[in-house]
């Protein structure tokens, strides 16, 4: 295709999967004990998507507590909100330390990390989140990493659209050190016009396990190629992003005792990033956007103590900077953000089957570029050991963050994407009341909650003006969140509900509608299904349905929708490690708008073998 940069040379990238999978299955031909396929996460059904190979955004499209906003393919670019935040308030923790995008948060999923090299997703809120993420003020979602073992995976998948993509795994052991690689590579001409894709990532990593430790040293780098029509902006052009993603990471955690830990942890990223609003435009205007961001951080987090008392504590140093063409608007091209919390935690025993606790300390984010912001972190909560409700709790925290370059740097009176160099430190307090339980053979949490937000950064659209704009919003959200799960002899099902209301006040700024803020689902209700058919067949269906809330934006799909994702897998009895699957995402193909004006993807089918040993 014309004006297509490649994202890795296919001719090596293809013959380095080949040569490793022959050495794997030669092994496997010499009687090698050959493991089921690892599992992403447990609260999703199905662990690889349809349309590329799996990233470690993949596991979120139908997480119950997370919102997930696609262009196309999540996998290419997917905006992650919980709580009805927006994108740019959600924070990725990988180990023990904060991965920010300080472009835009639209690249916050840039992680090139093979989902095989992590523990499988935990999303956290309330005062977890506000002890542990730095510069994000409604959730995160945090990663850990994987023990290795010495065994691997291969997966081939072809399906509309020219879908042809391969992933392969393989872990190393040894007496003293551990390791393994990954390589996985994606193209397609996609279902819509110019909503084609090229993707290519190699990982390795190094790891050391003690009898009470695990160090890992990590390297990945992770190229992205793809286009959509309308992908940011309404106007029917051709637009493309072209991203490379280098991501060096090192972590030590050390456990001190049942309860107790020490993490210490440092990360480099590199991205870079060129949009093209008109990808076939002549030679030499084709390139007027292009962004290269750096970050470097370093964390040291821990518990001290045991289960009835302890300190938990946390310090984090993260450095960015920002080369643009186009955002140099601002005040500011580098940075530094820093972090300390610490809480401490006391239990009283009441009689043998419960006991209380409390929770009291602060947490402080400050920057060279912003006044500080502290908050009390307060929670009080009751266990039982032998109650349908095992855990409740009442708590208080607050965050904070800085805006986006993307926010601060944009010129505020041209352009697609107008910026607001007055734009401060975005602040948030939240109240919660939560439960854990069990009824019967159901496992279940929930909680109600009110956060306040106040200077949140919301690109907004104002009739008369074709370009969107950065604005401070102060946004009052009450919600309630619901997730349950329960497991029959052939069955797994996970439900989750999350219902939100919003009362907004821009502050007086001329708004006819929100892109982001104001881009949430009123009702979001989430089903997994696992069906385990017989002994060699499976079947694994997602699905989602919300009400979303008014928005003059969104001009198809209406405000309620409906999402599925379809996998039916086979694994022969007789031939252990080997999968086949058929899979569909959009399995009702609807076309409504996850981000206002950016059209849906339609329904697509791949087929796909997998070998694991």
């Amino acid at each position: 295709m014309t004006n297509r940069p490649r994202a890795i040379a296919s001719a090596s990238g293809w013959l380095v999967i080949l040569v490793l999978w022959t050495t794997s299955l030669r092994g496997q031909l010499l009687g090698e004990i050959m493991p089921e396929l690892q599992v992403v996460s447990a609260r999703v059904a199905n662990q690889v998507p349809a349309g590329t190979f799996s990233m470690p955004v993949s596991g979120l499209r139908y997480e119950p507590r997370v919102d997930f906003h696609a262009r196309n393919l999540g996998e290419a670019q997917a905006d992650l909100t919980i709580r009805g935040g927006t994108f740019e308030t959600v924070g990725i923790r990988i180990g023990g330390v904060s991965v920010v995008d300080p472009q835009t948060g639209h690249y916050l999923a840039e992680i090139p990390i093979a989902a095989e090299m992590l523990q499988p997703p935990e999303v956290i809120t309330g005062t977890d989140f506000a002890i542990n993420a730095t510069n994000a003020t409604s959730g995160a979602v945090s990663y850990g990493w994987r023990p290795i073992r010495a065994e691997g995976s291969l997966r081939i998948t072809a399906g509309e659209g020219q879908l042809v993509g391969a992933s392969l795994y393989q872990g190393f052991s040894g007496k003293f050190l551990r390791g393994d690689v990954a390589f996985a590579r994606s193209s397609s001409e996609g279902l819509l016009p110019d909503g084609d894709h090229e993707f290519g990532r190699v990982n390795a990593r190094v790891q050391r396990v003690g009898a009470r430790s695990q160090t890992d040293l990590f390297a990945g780098y992770q190229a992205k190629f793809f286009g959509l029509r309308n992908l940011y902006t309404p106007f029917n052009s051709p637009e493309s992003e072209n991203l490379q993603t280098v991501f060096w990471a090192l972590n030590h955690r050390l456990v001190l005792g049942p309860e107790a830990f020490l993490e210490a942890s440092a990360y480099h990223r590199r991205n870079k990033d060129d949009y093209a609003f008109n990808r076939f435009a002549p030679l030499g205007r084709i390139h007027p956007f292009q962004h290269t961001t750096w970050v470097s951080g370093a964390a040291v987090s821990g518990r001290v103590g045991d289960r009835e008392k302890a300190v938990v504590f946390r310090g984090e140093l993260l450095g960015d900077e920002i080369k643009s063409t186009s955002l140099n608007f601002g005040r500011y091209q580098t940075r530094t953000l820093a972090k300390l919390a610490a809480v401490g935690e006391k239990f009283w025993s009441l009689d043998g089957a419960s006991r209380t606790g409390a929770k009291l300390g602060a947490a402080y984010d400050d920057s060279n570029r912003a006044g500080g912001f502290g908050s009390p972190v307060i929670e009080v909560s009751r266990e039982w050991s032998s109650s349908a409700v095992s855990r409740m709790f009442l708590s208080y925290a607050g965050s904070s963050q800085l805006p986006s370059y993307t926010a601060l740097n944009a010129n505020s009176a041209a352009g697609l994407f107008r910026g607001n160099a007055g734009l401060g430190r975005e602040r948030s307090r939240n109240l919660e009341l939560g439960l854990v339980g069990r009824a019967k053979d159901w496992i279940g949490q929930a909680a109600l909650f009110r956060r306040a937000d106040r200077g949140l950064v919301d690109w907004t659209f104002r009739r008369g003006v074709t370009a969107r704009s950065a604005n401070a919003v102060d946004v009052d959200t009450t919600g309630f969140e619901l997730v349950v799960r329960r497991s029959w002899f052939r069955v797994d099902l996970m439900v989750g509900y999350t219902g939100l209301l919003k009362d907004a006040d821009y502050r007086g700024a001329p708004v006819d509608a929100s892109f982001y803020a104001l881009n949430y689902a009123r009702h979001r209700l989430t089903a997994a299904l696992t069906y385990r058919l017989s002994a060699e067949w499976s079947l694994a269906l997602d699905n989602a349905a919300r009400v979303q809330a008014d928005n003059p934006l969104r001009a198809r799909g209406g405000d309620e929708a409906l999402f599925s994702a379809l996998g039916l897998a086979y694994r022969p009895a007789g031939w252990r490690g080997f999968s086949a699957t058929v899979r569909a995402d959009n399995l009702w193909s609807s076309n409504y708008q996850e981000v206002p004006a950016v059209p849906a993807a339609p329904r697509l089918v791949s087929f796909g073998v997998g070998y694991a040993w």
